[in-house]
């Protein structure tokens, strides 16, 4: 039997956001980044299970407020319970600790940002259908809107990039398991990847991309709270629960 993991690495703190609780647990219509993507993750066609790589000061706080949402267990439409881990001082280090821990059967990785609080269920399981498909690694992209140049180190434009081959890059991002195990034990712990398909890459490994979704963006600054409160508000007067 094979089994799909999601991991979510939450330990980071997030300060572009301003001072303040860690990002993952900034609110968003009430409830907290971190509860929604679990929530999401959890109630998805083919996710067995959600690992969250907590700080180590606070996994027991972590532990509570996934329960205080009956996240730690299945339910009625949710398949998949969410375990709590010590994450470590980098993204990178949180996902390897996380994907330790791993039960032998699970051979799917997903790996997903806390604050990406609203990518949709649908996205999810695309990215499960891709890597059960065949595909070793695959990531989901919007296309890049903006006109993106790059720039020296004097603050002069270099090369305006074509932006028709250029994606943004969101999660989750999914992995056989085997691939994401072998880049990680191969990355340089000194170095931080902003993303693990990063890690794939340079260890060899084609990276495919998919169709991302616009309500999949990062929650990064104050203004992104606002953006995701209103995505949220419209998503409630659907009567989508969130």
């Amino acid at each position: 039997m094979s089994r799909t993991a999601a991991i979510v690495p939450a330990a980071g703190r997030g300060e572009r956001l301003g001072p303040g609780a860690p990002k993952a647990l900034r609110t968003v219509g009430g409830v907290p980044m971190l509860v929604h993507a679990v929530r999401a993750l959890a109630t998805a066609r083919g996710v067995d299970l959600v690992v969250v790589a907590a700080p180590p000061d606070g996994v027991e706080q972590v532990r509570t407020l996934l329960a205080s949402h009956a996240l730690d267990e299945p339910a009625v439409g949710r398949s998949a319970a969410a375990v709590v881990v010590a994450g470590g001082d980098t993204r990178q280090a949180s996902v390897a600790a996380a994907l330790a821990s791993l039960p032998d059967d699970v051979d799917v990785v997903l790996v997903h940002d806390a604050a990406r609080p609203l990518a949709p269920e649908s996205l999810v399981c695309s990215v499960v259908a891709a890597v059960r498909a065949g595909s070793p690694a695959v990531v989901p992209g919007v296309s890049v809107t903006d006109t993106v140049k790059r720039v020296g180190a004097t603050g002069v434009v270099v090369e305006t990039l074509d932006r028709t081959v250029l994606r943004s890059v969101q999660t989750p991002q999914g992995f056989a398991r085997s691939v994401l195990a072998a880049a990680h034990a191969a990355a340089d712990p000194a170095t931080s990847a902003t993303d693990d398909a990063g890690l794939v890459e340079a260890s060899g490994v084609t990276v495919s991309v998919i169709a991302g979704d616009e309500e999949a963006f990062k929650v990064t600054r104050p203004i992104d709270l606002v953006l995701a409160e209103a995505v949220l508000a419209r998503r409630r007067a659907a009567g989508v629960v969130g």
